[in-house]
Parts: C-alpha cells; structure tokens; sequence
C-alpha cells in the first residue's frame, strides 16, 4: 500500500478563492496525496439563512437531523466541487468523494450530546490505495453513513483526516489552515508531545478548533500515520514549517 500524504484544509479558509487556489497550487508539489476537507463557514451561513441554531462543543458542531440535512448538502455538493475544480486547475487529477462513496467510512453515533455526529470505525483504505496507484488524488467529504440508512453522519473533518491517515499509514498528517502552527504563551512551537496535549486543551490555550485538532493529530499518530503538523500553506513547501506533534518532545513547551 501507498504511503500518502493526506492534507485536512479548514472550512474557514474555503470562503477565500485566492487561498484556495494558493493552496492548490502547493499541493501540486505533494504526491501521493489524499484531501480531506471541512466546510464549516458554508454550513454556519446556510443554517442561519434557514433559521437553524449554530452550536459548536469542544470544536465539534452540534448538528441536529436539520444542521445534518444542511452538512450533506453543502459538503458534499458546492465545498466539495469547489476543492476538486481548484485541484484541477491545478493539474492534479482530483476526483470529489464522500465517506458513503464506495462505503469508504463506516461510523457510530459520537454523542447523544452532539446530535447526527459520528465517529469513524474504519475506512475503507484499499479504496483509496485503488485511486492513488490510478494517479488520482481523493477530495473526501467527511460525512458518514448511518447503520440502516438515512441522514448521513456529520464527522468532524479533523477526525475524519486523522482516521484516513491511520487507515493509510501515512507518511504525515497536514492539518492546515490560516495559523503557523500551535501558540503557546505567545509563541508558536516547533513540536509538541502528545503527553502535553491534553494540558493545553484542559488549560485553555487551546481551545474549540485547535482543540480539535491535537486531539485529532494524537489519534492519528497512535492509529499508524507516521508524522503530523499543524500549520499554515507553509508546511507544503517544506518539513520545518508548522508544528510537529510527536510521541515525545525534544524540548518542553
């Protein structure tokens, strides 16, 4: 099985078509590669434009069978098409997929807390592993399907990164946004421990998105993924930008 990269981009990003484009055209550089993205600024805009509550826990939307009906539609339809044809005009042979495709996830229900959210049990890897070695690059829409049918799952795009880079042993888990990496007092970290996680969500430096997010990078490291950072466009152009989760740090935070 190919080794990946798999690339998780934010939802907050992708109302900017110049970052897009921006972000695509690095991509150009990584191969083999698999996207995962979010899309969490076209569900929030949706939701209020049909007056239906907005509610995050812990980074994760509360997403009742309305809001879920809402994720469908707007992962899976504009986010989607707009990551793949961005890609594209990039010269990458994209192809858009969500975790129903081909029964690519498989999931339980997170949390009753949480609503329709659920959590990955497997991915189908040998799927993915079919496309990349055809040169295609995967643009996965995290949603899952439901034991039984029915509303898919939302699944929090972190998690869903962190479940696909296990399933492939990747080769490194890129969660990227806007920000250069993990801030700590004031100044961004060139690693963290996984053992020191915690501690920073439970102290609250850091908090709802990034707390997402390095609970993510720990699942993935533990799950198989070989290496993972947290960062900006920066981290596509080379191995020292971003912040580097790590079974243990080298220097404390």
């Amino acid at each position: 099985m190919l080794s990946p990269c798999v690339v998780k981009i934010g939802g907050n990003e992708l109302d900017r078509p110049e970052w897009i484009a921006e972000c695509a055209r690095r991509l150009g550089r990584v191969s083999p590669l698999v996207v995962v993205h979010g899309g969490g600024q076209g569900i929030t805009a949706v939701s209020r434009r049909l007056g239906l509550p907005v509610e995050k826990k812990d980074g994760v939307r509360v997403t009742t069978p309305e809001i879920a009906a809402v994720v469908e539609m707007v992962l899976a339809g504009p986010i989607n098409r707009q990551v793949v044809d961005a890609l594209r005009a990039a010269g990458l042979d994209a192809i858009g997929l969500t975790g129903i495709d081909g029964g690519l996830f498989s999931a339980r229900r997170t949390d009753a807390d949480l609503g329709h959210v659920g959590t990955i049990l497997s991915v189908r890897a040998g799927l993915l592993d079919g496309l990349l070695r055809a040169g295609l690059v995967p643009v996965i829409a995290p949603i899952a399907p439901v034991p039984g049918g029915g509303t898919p799952f939302n699944v929090n795009a972190d998690e869903a990164a962190a479940a696909v880079g296990a399933a492939l042993s990747a080769r490194e888990v890129l969660f990227v946004s806007d920000v250069p990496g993990v801030a700590v007092g004031g100044t961004t970290q060139r690693e963290l421990a996984i053992s020191e996680l915690e501690t920073l969500i439970s102290t609250g430096v850091a908090r709802d998105g990034m707390a997402a997010k390095l609970r993510a990078a720990a699942a993935a490291l533990r799950g198989g993924a070989r290496g993972v950072r947290i960062g900006n466009l920066d981290m596509l152009d080379g191995p020292a930008a971003g912040t580097r989760i790590v079974d243990a740090a080298t220097e404390p935070a």
